[in-house]
């Protein structure tokens, strides 16, 4: 007599590896795609308070540059626009090539103010700088 039942097969005890990398890929998209990028917008700059800007009495190797909240630029004793700083600084560093300049500004003063002097700095190529802040 012939059984019903039929004899099963050997069940395969191999795990499918054939499809993982295509899982993997999807994992990677799935996460690139809901993966939210921080911006930073930089941080809030404090800048140094101050009540009026009095020009320091000259020193030897020290160069001072004021920057008041309406815009005006003095180096030393002189008034200047913006872009003459970097010339005045250049001929006190051809004097003097040991010059330390000072920056001093209002915490009014706008950062794009502060931000253009150090610009005229890098092109009067004056490497010892010091910014200057009044402790309250």
């Amino acid at each position: 007599m012939k059984s019903r039942f039929k004899k099963r097969k050997k069940i395969n005890q191999e795990i499918p590896t054939g499809t993982m990398a295509d899982i993997s890929f999807l994992l990677i998209i799935f996460f690139m795609v809901t993966t939210v990028f921080v911006v930073y917008r930089g941080f809030p700059v404090n800048l140094p308070r101050a009540e009026r800007i009095d020009p320091m009495k000259s020193r030897r190797n020290i160069v001072s540059v004021w920057v008041n909240p309406q815009g005006r630029v003095m180096v030393d004793e002189f008034e200047t626009e913006l872009s003459g700083v970097a010339g005045i600084v250049r001929q006190k560093l051809e004097a003097n090539p040991r010059v330390v300049v000072l920056v001093k500004s209002d915490s009014n003063t706008p950062y794009r103010m502060v931000s253009g002097v150090i610009e005229e700095l890098k092109r009067a190529q004056a490497l010892r700088v010091s910014f200057i802040a009044k402790r309250e």
